[in-house]
């Protein structure tokens, strides 16, 4: 039975009114209807299904006089979406979502709500103007991923960039929207001290003095069993990557007290022999290498059969001591400048003589130039370079002058800023294709976030990069190259929420640096897999298979898996690890510090794999669930039901909370649990749109009759990476033949990736 309730402007569902007064069609209030619009009187007189479906299902609540949650459906004229399409998109993706008509309204069946919702897509497609994607930024600041990359990619340079530039912004979850990407006095010195700093430890300064670098193990890490990359036989222990600025003499000092005297210290995987390893002097060639500090594992030495056993229970190794902080000072007593990798990709030539040296200077600016400006370069450009190797020139030698000129580069803006000008034969309002140097960027920026190397350069200077088939090959290339790893660190690493494992706090007993490092390693590995191997995206849902080490294999209860190195392993039909919703980096950053949260969980899975915007909170509504004496005397449901029996509350948490307490088994940290302290775990629900879940193995299973609603967020967040700026609705139209395109092709990663590069969004721009 639907009760209803009298008043002024008639019978109005309950439920569905409540419901609609926090979830909300549209996220932000509709903006007020326009007197002068011609208004859809016409549309009750002829009627057509649409209009019908609307009356029957939503102007209910969703009229001028009630206007609930904003929204008035009868103001809207649904046979001439275009006007009003940011609010019709909005109507769609609820439908899509099985989030309109709410739980406990009169709702048609699926197949019904989907033809609706499928005419609702086929209108706006048709009413979209096709010039509205095509105005994008012309100026685009490289956010600070982006910066490293490219130093990197210039002059095989490793630079720890959170040291040098200020952080950035980020606007719809991403970091490198132009929009986010300020400019500040600070960010402006920064670039400055930078460009210093880098161009002399890649050319090599012989009068540099000598500075101090410390390292230090992270807190929390655990120091009882063996670490990747360290030698086995070992256990703890702390991996350095480390450039040394020239051929000279380095003190290594250990500080603190940690590890005793028995510290394993290895450089380049070679064991460092000193009388006092804890405070030696060492020559070092200039150019990267590899520390090593670990400990040795004397309890894994024992026996045979004890090397690949579980720590017997000791005090002493439960909780041992760890490597101690490591102090590098020098150089001292130089002896050259070294053959590291940045000075054999800087110096592309070598003057025989003094009168060699102005051309030899010319050609390696040139290069490098063309290089860190992302194409060709003018002869004005070089000219002014050379000015500035002049000026160093004078005051050392020929090198020196090269050092001033690539700090030059570096605070340039064609290096720090990405920027695409218009022709000038182009008309105001005239849509043209951007140029192959211009897509060259977009692609490398994109799949890389980083510069384009030479062999993308060469292809766009000569202008077949707007070939389709070269297209192709260079977007295969680039995606087999490791560069492309960039889409597992940025891309989903911002989208997923993995980069704020780093930063996240808990109080949970078992949590430690390790596992942190394994809960992200094991999504990522993830996601790599899904690129690599060109997998279907919807396995990011329900894969078979994870990755663990015997941590995480510990943590998650799967056995006989031993070792630090991470393993792909098979995953059984009914196992709760299955896709995202099982990995414990999920489950921990939609965790607070002392419990779960049922309702952050819960909007995780609408935002990032439903794509539909959470409810908002209304102002001044109390979202505190009882504080500790509440804890002490109800479960964190009990607590959660009390919490919504108030009208307001429960229309928004109708919608999350039963996603949330479907993933309850898993605690604050993604360990399984039946129980909730003495409370045994209920995790049955109801979804908005009325089908059952109890557990994590019934919401992974709505969610993927919902992969079309999957598949078009997916498709949503990497058009906006892609491109720089936000999804609009007028962008939508082009979304949806992506993920037509990609449901055609398995839904395979690639099939994304070559449907957001092949838009005209990504390819051509309209002329302001």
């Amino acid at each position: 039975m639907t009760y209803r309730k009298r008043t002024l402007f008639g019978a109005i569902p309950i439920a569905a009114c409540v419901w609609a007064g926090a979830l909300a069609l549209v996220s932000t209030a509709v903006e007020p209807v326009d007197a002068q619009r011609p208004q859809p009187a016409a549309a009750a007189s002829n009627p057509n299904p649409e209009a019908a479906f609307l009356t029957q299902y939503c102007i209910g609540c969703h009229n001028q006089r009630v206007k609930t949650a904003g929204l008035a459906l009868d103001t809207l004229d649904v046979a001439q979406v275009g006007h009003d399409a940011e609010t019709w998109e909005k109507v769609v993706k609820k439908i899509r979502t099985g989030m309109m008509p709410p739980s406990g309204a009169r709702r048609p069946e699926r197949t019904a709500l989907n033809g609706f919702a499928t005419e609702l897509e086929t209108r706006l497609d048709r009413a979209a103007d096709p010039n509205a994607a095509l105005s994008t930024p012309a100026l685009h600041r490289l956010n600070r991923t982006e910066y490293a990359n490219a130093i990197r990619d210039l002059l095989a340079l490793d630079i720890d960039v959170n040291v040098l530039l200020p952080a950035d912004g980020s606007s719809q979850g991403f970091d490198n929207l132009a929009e986010a990407l300020a400019v500040s006095p600070a960010l402006i010195q920064g670039y400055v001290s930078a460009a210093m700093k880098i161009s002399r430890l890649a050319v090599g300064d012989k009068t540099m003095a000598p500075s101090q670098v410390t390292f230090t193990p992270p807190p929390g890490l655990a120091q009882d069993r063996h670490i990747d990359g360290l030698p086995l036989g070992t256990r703890g222990g702390l991996l350095i990557q480390h450039t040394f600025p020239l051929d000279a003499e380095y003190d290594f000092a250990l500080g603190g007290r940690g590890g005793g005297p028995n510290i394993d210290i290895t450089i380049d995987g070679e064991q460092v022999k000193a009388e006092n390893p804890r405070n030696f002097r060492l020559k070092v060639a200039a150019g990267p290498h590899t520390i090593g500090m670990s400990l040795p594992d004397r309890q894994r030495g024992a026996g045979v059969d004890e090397i690949y056993s579980d720590f017997r229970t000791n005090a002493a190794f439960t909780n041992p001591g760890g490597v101690p902080s490591l102090v590098i000072t020098g150089p001292h007593n130089v002896t050259g400048v070294g053959d590291t990798p940045s000075r054999r990709k800087l110096f592309t030539c070598r003057p025989a003589s003094a009168a060699e040296e102005t051309s030899c200077a010319r050609s390696i600016l040139t290069t490098f130039a063309r290089r860190a400006y992302r194409g060709p370069v003018s002869p004005a450009e070089i000219d002014t370079l050379m000015e500035f190797y002049r000026k160093g020139r004078q005051t050392g030698d020929f090198e020196s002058g090269i050092q001033e000129a690539v700090a030059r580069v570096l605070v340039a803006p064609r290096f720090t800023y990405r920027s695409e000008e218009d022709p000038a034969n182009v008309a105001s309002g005239q849509v043209y294709r951007v140029s192959d140097v211009a897509l060259a960027s977009r692609l490398s920026f994109f799949l890389w976030s980083s510069i384009p190397d030479d062999e993308l350069i060469d292809v766009a200077t000569k202008g077949r990069l707007r070939d389709p088939k070269v297209l192709d090959q260079q977007v295969k290339r680039m995606l087999a190259d490791e560069k492309a790893d960039a889409l597992v660190e940025n891309f989903a690493g911002q989208w997923l929420y993995l980069r704020e494992l780093e930063h996240l706090q808990t109080e949970a007993r078992n949590f430690d640096e390790n596992l942190r490092r394994s809960f992200r390693r094991e999504t990522e590995l993830l996601f790599r897999t899904i690129v690599r191997d060109d997998r279907s995206l919807i396995d990011l849902i329900d894969a078979d298979f994870t990755f663990v080490d015997e941590r995480l294999a510990r943590h998650y209860g799967i056995p006989n898996v031993r070792g630090s190195h991470f393993r792909r392993v098979q995953l059984p039909p009914d196992s709760p690890r299955r896709g995202l919703l099982g990995h414990g980096s999920v489950l921990t950053v939609t965790s607070i510090a002392t419990r779960t949260s049922p309702v952050a969980r819960g909007k995780w899975v609408l935002e990032n794999l439903l794509g539909t915007p959470a409810p908002v909170p209304p102002p001044g509504v109390e979202t505190n669930l009882g504080g500790e004496e509440g804890a002490k005397t109800s479960s964190l449901r009990q607590r959660l039901e009390a919490h919504r029996a108030s009208p307001v509350c429960a229309s928004c948490h109708r919608i999350m909370d039963p996603m949330g307490f479907a993933l309850e088994n898993f605690d604050l940290i993604g360990q399984w649990r039946e129980f909730d302290g003495p409370t045994k775990i209920d995790s049955t629900g109801q979804l908005a749109d009325g089908t059952p879940v109890n557990g994590p193995a019934d919401l992974r299973q709505a969610v993927l009759t919902r992969s079309d609603a999957f598949m078009t967020i997916a498709a949503e967040k990497l058009f906006t990476y892609a491109l720089g700026r936000p999804v609009h609705s007028y962008d939508m139209p082009t979304v949806r033949g992506i993920v037509r395109r990609a449901a055609a092709n398995d839904n395979r990663f690639s099939a994304l990736i070559t449907g957001i590069i092949e838009s005209d969004a990504f390819q051509k721009r309209i002329k302001k």
